[in-house]
């Protein structure tokens, strides 16, 4: 009987030190790989990474040197961009909407004891991991290829990417319900869709609303970022002054104050909608 504490210690010490060792295998191996793609990027780089790290501002200090000599341009240049920031948040909004849309339907399709096909829960919680795994960008590059630049391409992107993000969220949301009312309602002569509506939907709105506002946030930045591939919005006013160089630099400093400005704005409002949302009515 006294043996039993010695033999749990060990056992408990052996663990901690297995544990240290793959700790420790997985570091050299991380360490290994940083820098091994370090030297490669070095090698291949037109020049050298350390001659020229003393130089990193000095492309964002022209850029606002000569924003700071014309400032008088940047309101009128804010008024200029704000129909290019519309149409970014217009990008943002429906790819978030039709993403959320397909994530619900998805989140519903895949998840362990709602799902109204139970053999295919599988399935569908791969397609959701491909639709994850592919960046919009990618996506986008294609869409482009086939439907030429513009918006649509980038809100097609956003909504397919969007549709497995949130259709993983929604679907670990879904599997946290209780089941009593499910139960309930099934028992009564409810059905599939019946369940879901009334017995599953008042559960997880709180959380599936947070989760896609938050999402929205990130897809005002995506969007942002498509338009350097031609995706329209901002981002493509972004790029084409950047390409002009010298004197169009104040529009540069424009956009980004006006997407600072924008992405800034709407993480607080949805921050309190969130909490909102959330914790029953309390606001932050």
């Amino acid at each position: 009987m006294q043996a039993a504490p010695s033999s749990n210690t060990a056992d408990y010490m052996a663990l901690v030190q297995r544990r240290r060792l793959y700790g420790g295998a997985l570091l050299a191996l991380f360490v290994l790989l940083m820098a091994s793609g370090f030297n490669l990027a070095e090698a291949r780089n037109a020049g050298g990474f350390l001659e020229g790290l003393h130089r990193i501002f000095d492309f964002p200090a022209e850029i606002f040197s000569e924003a700071f000599t014309n400032w008088r341009n940047l309101p009128g240049l804010v008024l200029k961009f704000l129909p290019s920031l519309l149409e970014t948040l217009n990008i943002a909004a429906i790819s978030t909407l039709v993403g959320g849309l397909l994530g619900m339907l998805l989140a519903f399709l895949s998840t362990r004891g709602l799902a109204l096909w139970p053999a295919l829960t599988p399935v569908f919680r791969r397609i959701m991991d491909i639709m994850r795994a592919v960046p919009e960008i990618v996506i986008a590059l294609v869409l482009i290829f086939l439907l030429g630049v513009g918006p649509v391409p980038a809100m097609l992107a956003i909504a397919f990417h969007t549709t497995g993000a949130l259709g993983k969220l929604f679907s670990e949301a879904a599997e946290n319900v209780d089941l009593k009312p499910v139960e309930g309602l099934a028992s009564v002569g409810a059905n599939w869709l019946q369940r879901i509506c009334f017995g599953v939907l008042p559960q997880v709105a709180p959380n599936w609303s947070s989760y896609a506002l938050l999402r929205f946030e990130i897809n005002i930045r995506a969007s942002a970022i498509l338009g350097f591939v031609g995706a329209g919005g901002i981002g493509y006013d972004l790029k084409t002054a950047l390409q002009w160089g010298m004197g169009k630099y104040d529009q540069v400093v424009a956009i980004f104050a006006l997407l600072f400005i924008t992405i800034m704005i709407v993480d607080h409002i949805s921050d309190r909608a969130r909490a909102r949302l959330v914790k029953g009515g309390q606001a932050l």
